[in-house]
């Protein structure tokens, strides 16, 4: 069974400002990190982006993909597939508005549905070491800009 572990998370300097994004993505025993900012974002679109992005990054379909995440916005759409319910609607919400960073929604589906995704919350900035690192990788990303 071919199984990856990925902790993501997104960073905004204001909100909207420049934002950043960090991954770490533990394959086996191959470790690896991925990063990248924005210059004017959101702190959603990071959380949304970091998960794209290291989903993007993984090496060929996994059998089970546990992506860790301290953002709610994710994990809870997942976990209650609210994306059915938008998809059913034509991307508008339970507010009867359009669901906002569809683009990166819809990405994140697609990729999803090529693995097995489980998708996990953790709490922010506690002792979660890769949660931790994933959090510096986003705020150096922000620094690069």
């Amino acid at each position: 069974m071919k199984e990856a572990l990925i902790y993501t998370d997104g960073a905004c300097s204001g909100n909207p400002g420049p934002g950043g994004w960090g991954a770490v993505i533990i394959e086996g025993n191959r470790r690896r990190e991925v990063f990248g900012s924005e210059k004017q974002t959101t702190n959603q679109r990071m959380e949304l982006q970091a998960a794209v992005e290291a989903l993007k990054a993984l090496d060929g379909p996994y059998d089970q993909v546990t992506l860790v995440s301290d953002s709610a916005y994710l994990v809870n759409c997942f976990r209650d597939r609210w994306y059915e319910r938008w998809h059913r609607n034509g991307w508008v919400n339970a507010k009867k508005q359009p669901v906002q960073n569809r683009d990166l929604w819809e990405a994140l589906i697609r990729l999803a549905q090529q693995h097995k995704v489980r998708f996990v919350k953790t709490k922010g900035h506690s002792n979660d070491e890769l949660n931790n690192r994933a959090d510096a990788l986003a705020r150096e990303a922000i620094g690069e800009l």
